[in-house]
């Protein structure tokens, strides 16, 4: 017979240090992971827009090979792949499975941006003299970039969300914070939606926070 356990939110207060700790760690990893796929897919879009067939191609081969398999695996392969090679701690590792992850999605992001701008901008830049890298640098890139502020915002919150993934390599984030909590006061529950209010906290403020950039960037566009 399953016997019914209430709710006990009173002891909640105890652990809040030990969950705070814990989304700093989730923080930590969503924005080192972030900031590698952003160079990285900056570097891997560019690629994708390149007419030059070595550049085209293998950026393709990598976007095909990341965006079809799942994150779990990757982050598998990189832990369990490297360990064998080299020693690597599972909190880096699980930056680099996140960042190599994002890198693909955030190239097609980029990718799309910049083949949105219209190509007379480009033409009339090599027509004044700039050479093909000094135009994608002063007149398209700067175009693509604000005009992928919404779905880079998308994109580093479903990270924030993907990071949790990483408790399955002993990564201590909330997610595994929660389940150690939860296996050793037998209060599963309410561990999970204590965990599941920081991960809304977060996502609420990555949300305003891109929200503001995209406000500020649309009134420069007005006052141009």
């Amino acid at each position: 017979m399953n016997v019914q356990v209430p709710w006990d939110f009173t002891v909640v207060p105890e652990f809040l240090p030990l969950f705070r700790m814990a989304a700093i760690a989730t923080l930590q990893i969503t924005t080192f992971g972030i900031l590698f796929g952003l160079v990285l897919g900056l570097i891997v879009g560019l690629m994708r827009t390149s007419k030059i067939w070595f550049l085209d191609w293998p950026a393709r081969f990598y976007i095909f090979i990341i965006r079809g398999t799942p994150l779990l695996l990757q982050i598998f392969i990189i832990y369990y792949g490297l360990a064998s090679v080299v020693d690597i701690p599972s909190y880096p590792a699980a930056i680099i499975a996140l960042g190599v992850h994002n890198a693909a999605y955030i190239a097609e992001i980029f990718r799309g941006s910049i083949t949105s701008v219209d190509r007379g901008q480009r033409e009339a830049a090599l027509s004044l003299g700039m050479t093909s890298w000094q135009s994608m640098k002063r007149i398209i890139l700067p175009q693509a970039v604000k005009r992928s502020v919404p779905p880079l915002g998308n994109q580093f919150i479903i990270a924030l969300k993907d990071s949790s993934l990483a408790s399955t390599i002993a990564v201590a984030e909330l997610l595994l914070r929660a389940r150690q909590l939860a296996s050793s006061n037998f209060m599963m529950m309410e561990m999970l939606v204590v965990a599941a209010v920081y991960y809304l906290i977060m996502t609420s403020v990555f949300t305003y926070i891109v929200g503001k950039v995209e406000h500020r960037m649309s009134i420069s566009d007005h006052r141009q």
